[in-house]
């Protein structure tokens, strides 16, 4: 896994990767978020929930510690064997958007993100044991690592599959 040497390489890497990333969609039309190529195994509608709703249960994570609540990761209602479900929940959520809005949207959840990032201290960020919500799993994970497994990689992977994605919707359409 890629690791950074300070917060200012982690954000760079977030904003250059959400970047490529979200510019794959600029050329799909909003009648065709919705198409599902099994090879790809997301929608593009799909693929840009599934990144909204885990920056936002991050930013959920932080607010409810914040608050003073005891955080259950991933959420009350779904645990870490029942991740396909939380997944099916984050389409329901985003679904009936355009993807004008999704990526709308995803811009301003890569803002707070960032913003995120900036609230703490390196001690915070890149140590074990940052937020109680960061510790919550065996893996025990610093914070930068939440946010990377849940940012770059999947925007990284995401971009390949939207890119297939395209060129397999290409040869449909001719």
């Amino acid at each position: 896994m890629q690791k950074y040497q300070n917060r200012e390489e982690l954000i760079l890497e977030i904003q250059k990767r959400a970047k490529l990333f979200i510019e794959e969609f600029g050329d799909i039309d909003d009648k065709e978020k919705d198409i599902f190529i099994s090879e790809v195994d997301k929608t593009p509608s799909q693929m840009l929930a599934y990144q909204l709703g885990w920056m936002n249960l991050i930013l959920n994570w932080e607010n409810q510690e914040q608050q003073g609540h005891v955080v259950v990761t991933p959420t009350p209602d779904y645990k870490w064997n029942n991740l396909g479900s939380l997944y099916e929940s984050f389409y329901k959520q985003y679904d009936g958007y355009t993807l004008k809005e999704l990526c709308n949207m995803f811009t301003k959840v890569e803002q707070q993100i960032i913003e995120l990032i900036n609230s703490y201290t390196d001690v915070e960020l890149f140590q074990q044991g940052g937020r109680k919500w960061s510790s919550s799993t065996p893996a025990n994970w610093p914070i930068w690592k939440w946010i990377h497994i849940n940012t770059v990689a999947p925007f990284k992977s995401f971009r390949t599959k939207i890119r297939k994605w395209k060129k397999l919707q290409q040869r449909k359409l001719f």
